[in-house]
């Protein structure tokens, strides 16, 4: 059996976001060995042999309108995996970055993503309860502009002071909403979200500060084992753990799947969905996972 063939990358054009470290990186470099024509964007340099890389920042309208002008006519497959951890004060920037950033350049690319083709999502288990704020996160998505975005972010504070959670949230219900729209199933567009587990990645040491009361990089390690790794004595995942998946999703092997929220995390929120299933009544992801602990 021919693998490039199976994976159907060969000679096609792929977008990436985020090519520089971590997840995105290892999904690059694997979509180059497959064979594809990858075009990756991210802030910092990247050091892969891409057929050409653009250094932007994903979190400006003005940046991300030039980068998709200088995107090719015709796109097979879009990886958007960028993303950033949660500082306070950020709550805006981490909305534009991990959630309407994303949905934007989405929609300014659509027209362009080949028929058949598929749009594949870095999310997060951070987004695990999604449903208790759909409604409101499809208010954001059907919002005409961008500009209107911003406005609706500045009225709702009380969403966005969960800031990577509910951008996370909202990626997740722009999947779950958005697989059947005429714009993407008419034309066979494929659309689905992984959500990784604890992963060991270049912004771990963010991760671990803004999970910190004080951004005690100690203290968030800490609290992460304690919700992902203590209750089944675990280890956080490598990038390849993410990166891989995500590529199998996007290619021809999953050419079937489409609207899927897809958890890599070793059955993790598997067992809070059973614990809150089993024992709960709107409990918070964190009363879940510390019930999971006893």
């Amino acid at each position: 059996m021919d693998i490039k063939k199976l994976f159907g990358y060969e000679g096609k054009t792929v977008v990436i976001t985020g090519s520089a470290s971590g997840m995105s990186r290892s999904a690059t470099k694997l979509l180059l060995e497959l064979g594809a024509k990858v075009y990756a964007i991210d802030i910092n340099p990247i050091d892969l042999p891409v057929t050409k890389s653009y250094q932007v920042d994903l979190s400006k309208k003005e940046e991300i309108d030039k980068l998709c002008d200088e995107l090719p006519d015709k796109i097979d497959a879009l990886f958007l995996c960028h993303g950033i951890a949660f500082f306070k004060g950020k709550e805006l920037l981490v909305q534009k970055v991990n959630f309407y950033g994303q949905k934007y350049m989405t929609e300014v690319l659509l027209d362009r993503i080949s028929d058949h083709g598929s749009i594949t999502y870095i999310s997060s288990v951070g987004g695990f309860g999604w449903q208790q704020v759909y409604d409101k996160c499809v208010e954001l998505i059907n919002l005409p502009t961008w500009a209107d975005a911003i406005k609706w972010y500045e009225k709702h504070p009380e969403l966005i002071k969960s800031a990577y959670v509910f951008a996370k949230q909202s990626l997740l219900s722009y999947v779950t909403y958005k697989c059947m729209d005429p714009k993407f199933i008419n034309r066979k567009i494929r659309i689905n979200a992984i959500n990784p587990g604890d992963t060991i990645t270049g912004l771990t040491d963010d991760f671990n500060k803004s999970t910190s009361p004080t951004n005690d990089a100690k203290e968030g390690e800490k609290m992460i084992e304690n919700i992902f790794l203590k209750s089944w004595n675990g280890y956080p995942a490598k990038p390849e753990d993410m990166g891989y998946p995500m590529v199998v999703i996007g290619s021809d092997i999953c050419s079937y799947m489409s609207g899927q929220l897809i958890y890599i995390d070793y059955g993790l929120t598997s067992s809070w969905t059973s614990a809150s299933l089993l024992n709960s009544n709107n409990k918070t992801i964190e009363e879940i996972s510390s019930d999971s602990q006893k």
